[in-house]
């Protein structure tokens, strides 16, 4: 991928955000287990951070993809994991959809004010009987005249206790699993959704809910797209999500790496610093070279996403091989800070939780591998 000024510059920007705005204020928004979402958001606004790909109609920048991917690389310098999947939820999970397929009312309603910063999203797919199997779902959206009668609940909602709507997945038809879904737009503070707070091992400056969905009426006109397409136009806001989820990681893992060979020059251990011990050094060299590969997959799979081209791929792959990956640096650079390590306030400890979702989160591992073998051709006969 071949990087403009204009790319440095936002990302520049970007960067500038990050550290008077956000990492000066992590510790307290950890502690809190929520971040000011409606007033950073804002802020993401005024400089036109939340609608970098989208149309100047809505407010947005009208850049291409690689360009809010560059944010998402930016990003990863923040000093925890929960505010920055927040913001992506806000730019490359709930809108994608609602920008390329919603009508330009339902976009005015709801895409202008969230690019301004002005509303907050979260997208509704996961339930509590199931993640990543998305044709499963349960929740169900019965038309009833001019409205839909939404009953259901979904789980794992990020920003779902600040969140003023919802993208939601639901069943609106009784037809196959993959064609009786649609996604829909709907207001939180609806009559009938209530929502309750999600305690986490890590991500804990990101709210997480729980949304109960009961005889919630719901307008027909703000269903995004056409009727029974919802699993379809999931399946597309997903490799959005996935690309978003890779670059984020990548300055992220960068940071975990420089601060345990800051923390390791400086510690000693049976008269010399633990960072002189080969198998010390030779494995944070081994570990940089991992990170390097990762983004090097990454940029190519959004290059190929921006020049039009089918990158299920490489998404899944990537979004693949951060979660292990993550999971790898961060075991391994909590273990060089000996006990230290093991202590709650301490920024490789903080990762090790934070970091554990990205193989869970948009897509697990094994549904990862899945795709990637279907389209490699390598599963079983009949599958």
């Amino acid at each position: 991928m071949k990087f403009t000024d204009e790319h440095r510059q936002l990302g520049a920007t970007v960067a500038r955000f990050v550290e008077t705005e956000i990492n000066p204020h992590v510790d307290a928004w950890e502690d809190a287990e929520q971040f000011p979402a409606h007033e950073l958001f804002g802020k993401l606004g005024q400089l036109g951070l939340l609608g970098i790909k989208y149309d100047t109609a809505c407010g947005g920048l009208g850049l291409d993809f690689s360009y809010s991917m560059v944010m998402a690389e930016e990003l990863g310098a923040v000093h925890c994991g929960g505010v920055p999947m927040a913001i992506g939820v806000q730019t490359d999970m709930c809108t994608p959809a609602l920008d390329r397929f919603g009508s330009d009312e339902l976009k005015q309603e709801w895409l202008t004010p969230s690019i301004a910063g002005e509303l907050v999203g979260c997208i509704g797919v996961s339930e509590a009987g199931g993640g990543s199997d998305v044709a499963a779902l349960r929740t169900t959206a019965v038309p009833d005249g001019d409205d839909y009668i939404v009953n259901g609940s979904k789980m794992w909602i990020t920003n779902g206790m600040q969140a003023d709507w919802c993208c939601l997945l639901a069943n609106t038809g009784e037809g196959p699993a993959h064609r009786n879904k649609s996604l829909i737009i709907v207001p939180l503070d609806s009559k009938g959704v209530t929502r309750q707070k999600i305690h986490k091992i890590g991500m804990h400056s990101s709210d997480t809910a729980e949304l109960f969905f009961d005889d919630v009426r719901v307008p027909k006109r703000n269903r995004i797209g056409q009727e029974g397409m919802g699993f379809t136009m999931q399946m597309q806001q997903f490799q959005e999500e996935r690309l978003w989820v890779a670059a984020s990681s990548l300055k992220s893992l960068d940071r975990l790496i420089d601060e345990t060979i800051a923390y390791t020059r400086e510690r000693r251990a049976f008269g010399k610093s633990v960072l002189d011990n080969q198998v010390v050094h030779f494995r944070l060299a081994e570990l940089r070279t991992e990170v390097e590969s990762l983004r090097a997959l990454t940029w190519r799979a959004i290059e190929d996403y921006v020049d039009g081209n089918d990158a299920t791929r490489l998404a899944s792959m990537a979004k693949l091989k951060c979660g292990r990956l993550y999971r790898e640096v961060a075991d391994a650079c909590l273990q060089y800070w000996g006990g230290m390590g093991f202590t709650a306030d301490n920024p490789v400890s903080r990762a090790y939780r934070d970091g554990r979702l990205g193989s869970i989160g948009g897509g697990a591992d094994e549904i990862m591998l899945g795709i990637i073998c279907k389209l490699e051709g390598t599963l079983p006969a009949g599958r």
